[in-house]
């Protein structure tokens, strides 16, 4: 995923914490050995005053007393090493502090990002998405078989090869999903499924309920005072890898929802970013209920799984 220079300068300055919490917590732990050990100190002085003498002697080339220095700086730092040890701290008590050894918190190992650095993209995607609490519970490691018989069974596993295939193809393809059908029947949770697949490749994805997309929209639109604080929202609402809009057909329906609609329809489409919708809404009701252009954008750029059976909700509960 490409960052957003705001994303980005988010993790760095993760890592310019890092690094200043482990400066001070190398620098107590010195003024701690310094404390219980003052020749300790002292040594530490004096390998400052050998390093600018010897520093002195690189560069006026007197090579016959390199060496001499050499050794008083290997001899310093044993002694040094046999301080810390005969005052009771660990061997690596005032080695440099790193949470991330293998970058030394730079998020950078040979000009690449880190691994450690890939899993704070992922970790920021999550924090962005709204859907932390939907996909604790809604991932395949939850999926279920059990509650669906004869047609209902084929058609949930259908979606979930759907699914599956969207997820396996999303970094290749541009793609849609529509699940519709009764209340209950997998839709949010297969769209959770989904989602966190693709944020744990390092996607970004952003959750809305219908109403609550169609507030953001609103608030947007006419709340002048409050339209900076929406604005990066809304910027990701076009730019994220993936949309998931739950419950459509919750939301108010007026002619200003309908001419939002269709323009974030057609804006995605525009930019090749995928977007999941579920409903309860049967196709007879889209199209009832959406304008003309809105059911033509669906049914023409959205692949439709349908869900059926029983309220699973209601069945996990009896």
């Amino acid at each position: 995923m490409t960052l957003t220079n705001t994303q980005f300068d988010s993790i760095q300055r993760e890592y310019d914490a890092a690094q200043l919490k482990n400066r001070r917590i190398l620098e107590k732990r010195r003024q701690e050995v310094f404390a219980r050990c003052p020749a300790y100190e002292e040594a530490v002085n004096k390998v400052a005053s050998l390093s600018v003498r010897f520093g002195k002697h690189i560069l006026t080339e007197e090579a016959s007393s390199m060496e001499a220095y050499r050794e008083a700086l290997l001899r310093l730092s044993e002694k040094k090493q046999e301080l810390l040890l005969a005052s009771g701290f660990p061997a690596g008590y005032l080695e440099p502090l790193y949470d991330c050894a293998d970058c030394q918190d730079t998020g950078y190992v040979h000009g690449s990002r880190c691994h450690c650095f890939e899993q704070k993209i992922i970790n920021l995607l999550y924090s962005q998405s709204n859907l932390q609490k939907l996909i604790a519970t809604d991932n395949f490691s939850s999926l279920s078989y059990d509650y669906y018989q004869g047609e209902d069974l084929e058609n949930f596993k259908k979606a979930v090869e759907t699914s599956l295939s969207f997820i396996k193809n999303f970094s290749e393809s541009f793609q849609n999903l529509l699940f519709f059908g009764a209340v209950g029947t997998g839709k949010s949770f297969l769209s959770g499924c989904i989602a966190k697949e693709i944020l744990d490749r390092g996607g970004s994805v952003v959750y809305f309920s219908a109403s609550s997309l169609f507030h953001l929209l609103s608030r947007y639109s006419f709340d002048a005072g409050s339209k900076e604080m929406l604005y990066k929202t809304y910027e990701d609402l076009y730019n994220c890898d993936l949309v998931i809009v739950d419950d459509l057909g919750t939301e108010l329906s007026n002619s200003f929802t309908n001419s939002q609609f269709f323009t974030f329809l057609n804006e995605r489409q525009l930019n090749r970013k995928s977007v999941i919708i579920s409903t309860n809404l049967s196709l007879e009701e889209l199209k009832s209920r959406y304008s003309e252009r809105i059911f033509s954008r669906l049914t023409g750029n959205f692949t439709f799984r349908k869900l059926s059976g029983p309220d699973i909700r209601t069945c996990r509960n009896i």
